[in-house]
């Protein structure tokens, strides 16, 4: 049987990966062999675990690309993979052949970049899932929910790592693509 895919999604801030935290929780207790990943150059908060912005963490492997992901989670029967976006398109292919193994996998990642734009594999992975959970928050201008990451700091690539005080969740109406 086939893995089942599911998705999470939204701003920064809109908790994506206390979702990620809640879902490897009920694994475990279901004594399910989880393998948490992150992408190694999100080194915000802890090197080697999951973070959210108010502070728990759940141990984590870095990897450097998505062609180290099938090592990294060998042995596994649901892989939870956060920031799916630093990865790029290249995660598709590794997370597919992950659910043809019959592998449960929960990903999130920002669907949407700082100018607006999809980032993938985010429109892929979203494409070929049994579920997509869409996360909102307070926008921080105006209390509307936020479907927007708005990028404070003008300048930088495409990914830039950062967190409070470098970016804000915003609603569509106060959101201003590539400031």
């Amino acid at each position: 049987m086939a893995g089942q895919l599911r998705i999470i999604t939204g701003p920064m801030f809109a908790g994506k990966t206390s979702a990620l935290l809640a879902i490897a929780e009920e694994a475990r207790r279901a004594h399910r062999r989880v393998a948490v990943v992150k992408p190694l150059a999100d080194d915000r908060y802890h090197a080697h675990a999951l973070a959210t912005h108010d502070g728990r963490t759940l141990g984590a492997t870095p990897v450097r690309s998505a062609q180290e992901l099938p090592a990294a989670v060998a042995g596994a029967d649901l892989v939870i993979i956060d920031e799916v976006h630093f990865f790029g398109a290249s995660l598709v292919e590794p997370v597919e052949r992950l659910l043809a193994a019959g592998v449960d996998v929960a990903a999130a990642g920002l669907e949407t970049d700082h100018r607006g734009e999809v980032f993938e594999p985010l429109g892929a992975l979203m494409a070929r899932a049994t579920a997509v959970r869409r996360l909102t928050c307070p926008c921080a201008v105006c209390g509307l929910p936020a479907t927007h990451t708005q990028r404070l700091a003008p300048g930088g690539g495409r990914i830039v790592v950062g967190g409070v005080g470098m970016y804000e969740a915003r609603c569509p109406g106060c959101f201003r693509p590539g400031v």
